[in-house]
Formats: C-alpha cells, sequence, structure tokens
C-alpha cells in the first residue's frame, strides 16, 4: 500500500472517531452543568471541556470580546467554529477530504456513511438544533460515527488498509477515554471539598453515561458507582471497548499485523507493547495514589509518541 494512501485511512477513521469525542465532551460539560452550584470549582463545566479539549487557548484567542463561557459560546466554537480544527464540522469535512484523495481504497457504503453526514450537518437546520436542541445534536454526531464504523466492519477487506483505519480509530479513542476522564481533574479545580459529595458521584457517573458506557458498566459492577470502580473500568478493564487497555491492546494487534505483513519490526512496536504493559500491570490503588491527573497526562503524551512513530514508520506526510 502507498504510504499516502495509508496516511490517508488512518487519518479518515481518526477524524471520525474525534467528531465523536468532541461529541462525547460536550455531552458530558451538558450533563455537569445541571447540577446546582456546590462550591467554588464546580462551576467551571465548560472551561473543563475547553481545557480537557485542548481548545482552551484557542478559544481564548478567539474570545477576543471576553464573551461569557455558556453552553452557547462554548457548544458553537466546539462544533461549528472553522478556526478550531478540532471542530465537529472540520473534523468532518478533513474525513472526507481523506476520503476523496482516495475513493477507490474505501467502499462506497463508507463513503456515502461519510458524505452524508457532512451534508447534513452544513444545513442551517443543524445548527438550529445544536441551539435547541444540544442532547439531540450530540446524539445525531454518535449515530453518524456508528454509522461509518459499522459501514466499514461490514464491507471493508481486512488488508492491510483496515488495520490503518483500526489504528487510527483507537489511537483516538484512547485519547478521548483519557479526556473525558480528565475532565473531572479540571471540574475539582480549585474546590477539593467536593470530592466524595453528591455532586462528586454525579459527575462520575456522568464520565460513564458519555463513554455510553451504563449498562456495561452495570453488568460487571452492578450498582458501585464508586469512583475507583469507573476509573477501573475506563482505564484497565480489557472487556470495556473504550478503556484505554483495550484502546490499547487493538494499536498493538494492529501493529503486529501490519509487522507480520510487511515482514519488518520497528520502534514503534516496541513502544506500543511497553503503553499496553503498564495497562496489563496497572492497579488503580497506585494511579490515585500517584495522582490520575498525572496518569492521564502520561498516557496522553504516549498516544502522541505512539501517533508521531506510526507516521515515522510508514512515511506519512503529516496532517
Amino acid at each position: 500500500m502507498l504510504s499516502r494512501t495509508a496516511e490517508n485511512l488512518f487519518w479518515l477513521s481518526r477524524y471520525v472517531e474525534r467528531a465523536e469525542n468532541m461529541a462525547r465532551l460536550l455531552e458530558m460539560g451538558y450533563r455537569m452543568a445541571l447540577m446546582p452550584a456546590a462550591g467554588n470549582g464546580n462551576r467551571s463545566e465548560w472551561r473543563s471541556v475547553l481545557s480537557a479539549a485542548g481548545c482552551a487557548e484557542g478559544f481564548d484567542a478567539a474570545n477576543t470580546d471576553n464573551t461569557e463561557l455558556t453552553q452557547a459560546t462554548v457548544s458553537d466554537y466546539l462544533i461549528f467554529n472553522r478556526d478550531n480544527p478540532s471542530s465537529i464540522i472540520n473534523c468532518f469535512e478533513y474525513a472526507r477530504a481523506n476520503a476523496r484523495a482516495m475513493r477507490t481504497a474505501i467502499t462506497q457504503e463508507m463513503w456515502e456513511a461519510l458524505n452524508g453526514a457532512l451534508m447534513e450537518l452544513r444545513r442551517t437546520a443543524m445548527r438550529n438544533l445544536a441551539k435547541t436542541d444540544l442532547p439531540g445534536f450530540i446524539d445525531w454526531v454518535k449515530s453518524q460515527g456508528a454509522l461509518f464504523r459499522g459501514a466499514t466492519d461490514s464491507t471493508i477487506l481486512r488488508n492491510d488498509g483496515y488495520d490503518f483505519i483500526r489504528l487510527g480509530t483507537f489511537l483516538e479513542r484512547a485519547d478521548n477515554t483519557a479526556r473525558l476522564l480528565d475532565v473531572k481533574y479540571y471540574v475539582l479545580l480549585p474546590e477539593t471539598s467536593m470530592v466524595g459529595d453528591g455532586v462528586d458521584n454525579y459527575q462520575w457517573t456522568t464520565v460513564l453515561r458519555a463513554a455510553s458506557s451504563m449498562r456495561a458498566f452495570h453488568w460487571v459492577y452492578r450498582d458501585d458507582y464508586s469512583p475507583w470502580r469507573i476509573a477501573h473500568f475506563l482505564i484497565l478493564n480489557p472487556f470495556s471497548p473504550r478503556s484505554l487497555a483495550h484502546c490499547v491492546e487493538n494499536i498493538t494487534a494492529h501493529l503486529e499485523r501490519l509487522a507480520r505483513q510487511y515482514g519488518q519490526r520497528r520502534a514503534v512496536h516496541s513502544l506500543a507493547v511497553d503503553t499496553y504493559s503498564i495497562l496489563t500491570q496497572g492497579d488503580m490503588d497506585e494511579i490515585f495514589s500517584r495522582g490520575l491527573h498525572e496518569f492521564l497526562s502520561d498516557c496522553l503524551r504516549r498516544y502522541q509518541a505512539l501517533s508521531s512513530a506510526i507516521a515515522e514508520t510508514y512515511y506519512f506526510g503529516g496532517q
């Protein structure tokens, strides 16, 4: 496979996943903002979403008139702002551009799912929906991501192109799960007296809802919605489809498939194995003792290193 085609497939899947993940971060902010104020630190939900998404600096630079941080201003920036490279509309635009660049490498069903989502998103009605019914808009974005993945899984060959698509999906998903969990860190600053109270517990279950994991979590832990259990489910549980462990396990597996197909192993394969071993040998008591935010920050750095190593190994030009 040409390196340019591999790069397009890798970033196509990343951008689709990123659009959905941005919607999940918005869902967290929306649900947390529904709770009444109970201290100095828990009214920063929308700032927390911007910080966790890595968009705080961009928002502040664009917000020259010091507009108040509200659901309307933050959601508009994260959904429709063309100057925000991670906005939902930009992610779909970039994904479609990558798909169009190597149209013959994807199936008709994949193209129609992606192109249809972008055409719908460009309509004025979708902007109105985001303003009047943010949860409804979020559900629509998540459904488009599911539609694209379903089309991909049911129609594309299981060759090296499929491996690059899955690498992009799981790398982006691991990054987002870490960011979803990290919203808790930003929300609680600077008020730490909230830890363990009703607001804190509600916010932890909000993380599960944003990750579409409430039912799956209940199957494993029943009604024990403690922070320790929720963090374990989304970090170390290999059976949780959005957990860091599950995502990195799949990244490692697809890199191994590529190593066998191309007959060579590089530094990126060892880096993936090392990252996976941290999660398979991880202990939640140790993670909380060290600091959840510090652990997640280290994970995000590792995912960035993995992305760079994949690009270097397979000669990506960069996006």
